[in-house]
């Protein structure tokens, strides 16, 4: 019955990374003689003088010249770089006024003036969590330990009592009768959403969360026909603000999708990014990530004055773009905690046919792991008492 589950697990992640990566769809030139372990896709341009009968063709290779010629014009659009001033002030700025267009009076007066009950609601939860799934007395929520013993310490005054009567009072949490969850991480208007709900209409004990920084990205989701709270829960987040807590508890995740979303984040803020999500996965789940890869036609289209820094962009709409390398997502996902299941270069060649335009298209394509729990043992008690097992 476990093997029969565990085949059901993945046979659900295999079709969901198959999904949702689907939806971007795209990229490149020449045949290549080595395709990636999984196949992206089986169009093969076999022969050059027929690039313009399909709009897309698939396991694209450069050749050394374009290779050279991508990094020449990157190093080229790099020389001007956006003033610091620039950088720093009119962006921080207006990620203000989103803050503030998107953070309801009611969410903000939460965190405000009521984190500490709110947090220990979410500890709570944790304990349940926990007790139904490992028995443990202990648990560790949003980066905080909680016992018994914390918990008596806080209802032994005043305020302590206060957020006791909270904890009594709380439901449970959104999906936490759900035995396999999902996490979409910058969900937008739904485009992933609603396909992955389909599935999960036909997959009983399933259950969708997904959040954007837009309010009104998730408001056009929870308006949706499809949408129903029974299996999905969708809500506004901020990845980037470390004290925003999720509306459940860590470790409980078996599936996120990380898909064209670090790319707008700062590169200084990115590991802090991928930790965070990487303490929501249960162990042995996955993360699914795709993004721009290095040297895309999209970083070569840019214009001197757009660099902000070493391959991060501003385009024209104030947003901004990283393109990554596949060493890069590895170094990141490794030092969160993850190992790598699938980490490759997706090279296309995506054809206007109209315009006779050719556009050499980059992204990563991964899937990282969060490892089994090990042994609390010590390495030399567990090798004196059962070598090798």
């Amino acid at each position: 019955n476990c093997v029969f589950r565990s085949l059901n697990k993945m046979n659900f992640i295999t079709r969901l990374s198959a999904l949702c990566l689907r939806k971007s769809k795209m990229q490149q030139r020449h045949q290549c003689s080595r395709r990636p372990a999984v196949p992206l896709g089986s169009r093969i341009l076999a022969d050059p003088s027929k690039v313009f009968e399909h709009n897309m063709w698939d396991h694209m290779q450069w050749s050394q010249e374009e290779e050279e010629n991508a990094k020449e014009k990157a190093a080229e659009n790099s020389l001007v770089k956006v003033q610091w001033e620039d950088q720093e002030i009119l962006p921080e700025k207006r990620r203000e006024e989103l803050k503030r267009e998107e953070r309801s009076s009611e969410h903000t007066k939460i965190n405000s003036t009521n984190s500490l009950s709110h947090k220990n609601e979410m500890f709570e939860e944790g304990e349940k969590y926990w007790k139904k799934n490992y028995g443990g007395g202990s648990t560790s929520v949003q980066g905080y330990v909680y016992n018994k013993k914390q918990a008596k310490s806080l209802t032994d005054n005043p305020q302590g009592k206060n957020c006791g009567e909270e904890l009594g009072r709380l439901e449970s949490f959104p999906g936490s009768d759900a035995t396999y969850r999902i996490l979409e991480v910058g969900c937008g208007a739904g485009n992933s959403v609603f396909p992955i709900l389909k599935v999960l209409c036909n997959t009983p004990g399933t259950f969708l969360y997904c959040c954007d920084f837009a309010s009104g990205a998730v408001e056009l989701v929870k308006s949706h026909s499809s949408y129903n709270s029974a299996w999905c829960s969708a809500f506004v987040h901020d990845v980037c603000d470390d004290a925003l807590p999720y509306p459940f508890p860590d470790e409980i995740l078996d599936v996120i999708l990380l898909v064209f979303v670090l790319s707008t984040i700062h590169p200084d803020r990115m590991q802090g990014v991928v930790n965070r999500l990487a303490k929501l996965l249960k162990p042995g789940g996955m993360l699914l990530f795709r993004d721009y890869g290095r040297y895309d036609t999209a970083q070569l289209r840019f214009k001197k004055g757009h660099c902000l820094s070493e391959n991060f962009y501003v385009r024209g709409d104030g947003t901004r773009v990283y393109f990554f390398t596949k060493d890069e997502v590895w170094n990141m996902f490794n030092l969160a905690g993850l190992t790598e299941v699938q980490n490759l270069v997706d090279r296309r060649l995506q054809v206007n046919r109209k315009k006779k335009v050719k556009m050499q298209r980059v992204w990563i394509q991964s899937k990282f792991q969060k490892p089994l729990l090990l042994s609390l043992k010590k390495p030399e008690e567990t090798t004196e008492r059962h070598p090798y097992r």
